[in-house]
């Protein structure tokens, strides 16, 4: 029986998902011969707790969706921050899940840089680092025989990246299109049922899709950090969020989605990279998709990506209404490959 230290750097849905799912499967894994303990949480406005001994999950979900603070669960004085948590807790494995920061990558980059230097697996579902600094913190888990994973970081638990990584060896990517983001398939979705922009976009807040500004969604930044970070990955040129020709969905009426439907087709915000003798063209914008696309019948919160390999042709893969549960699903998958 091996027994891992865990912390969580970030305690929003996602999160809280993790700690769920690390409960819900706590029998499984010790059946397989692993135990673990969360010893530390950093939270964005509930305080931060470290415990050497373990928390208490369920008290810590308990108090966290009852407005409490994380205050008291710590053994002695609680870590002022993230960076301190991460410094004291000595754990095996960080997950960090603080939001993403499109033009930086920070703080992220910077908790997962140092949970690697003191010699920790470092796991994310943030987007930031993987574009931003992928390089740097790959190289750096490489030389401390650690593992930077982030499966979650795109299509949620769907393994994209452990799909070339595990399953995929020598196989060269040549271009990917697809859906990539939940929110405005849902608001374009609504919009073919009559719904305005508004009260689209009001119905993906209500739902927990959306964000209070869903600026990052309908504008498509969202969508191009995601399309950045499969051509940086898998295609292996670097791409910023800003080389990405981007052009989001707030100005499609309700009269394109009519002229669309009267075409037999359906608008839908298309995410793609193409490789090049120059390196990578990528783009996210608004096509009038026809019904012989995958991309045609992708309805709601569901997405695809469809890879053009120089080995199998195309591959196409479909994840059906994400969640938070289904990006913890890909952190402990990737904390499993990361100690198996």
């Amino acid at each position: 029986m091996t027994h891992y230290k865990l912390i969580l750097i970030g305690f929003g849905n996602v999160g809280r998902a993790l700690a769920r799912l690390l409960l819900q499967k706590m029998d499984e894994l010790e059946r397989a011969g692993i135990t673990f303990s969360v010893v530390g949480i950093a939270t964005g406005s509930h305080g931060n707790a470290l415990a050497p001994q373990g928390l208490d999950l369920l008290e810590v979900l308990t108090r966290f969706e009852s407005g409490a603070t994380l205050d008291g669960l710590s053994e002695g004085a609680a870590p002022p921050d993230a960076r301190a948590l991460i410094r004291r807790s000595e754990a095996d494995v960080v997950f960090e899940n603080t939001p993403v920061n499109y033009a930086t990558g920070q703080p992220a980059i910077d908790h997962l840089q140092l949970a690697l230097d003191l010699g920790m697996h470092a796991i994310t579902a943030n987007k930031g680092p993987v574009v931003h600094a992928y390089d740097s913190l790959h190289r750096n888990a490489g030389e401390r025989g650690r593992k930077f994973l982030f499966e979650s970081a795109v299509m949620d638990g769907a393994p994209v990246f452990s799909l070339f990584r595990e399953a995929l060896p020598a196989a060269e990517l040549r271009a990917f299109r697809g859906i990539l983001n939940s929110t405005t398939n849902l608001v374009l979705s609504r919009m073919e049922s009559g719904e305005s922009f508004d009260e689209a976009v009001k119905f993906a807040q209500s739902v927990g899709i959306a964000e209070t500004d869903p600026s990052g969604d309908v504008d498509g930044w969202d969508a191009a950090i995601k399309v950045a970070a499969l051509s940086t990955v898998l295609m292996g040129v670097p791409v910023r969020p800003d080389d990405v020709d981007r052009r989001g969905i707030r100005d499609i009426t309700p009269e394109d989605i009519d002229r669309a439907l009267e075409q037999g087709k359906r608008w839908k915000l298309v995410c793609k990279a193409q490789r090049t003798k120059a390196g990578v063209e990528a783009g996210v914008a608004p096509e009038m998709v026809p019904p012989e696309s995958p991309l045609f019948g992708v309805d709601g919160t569901t997405s695809i990506v469809q890879f053009e390999t120089d080995v199998l042709g195309r591959l196409t893969l479909i994840e059906e209404d994400p969640g938070p549960h289904t990006t913890a699903y890909g952190l402990l998958a990737d904390f499993l490959n990361a100690i198996k």
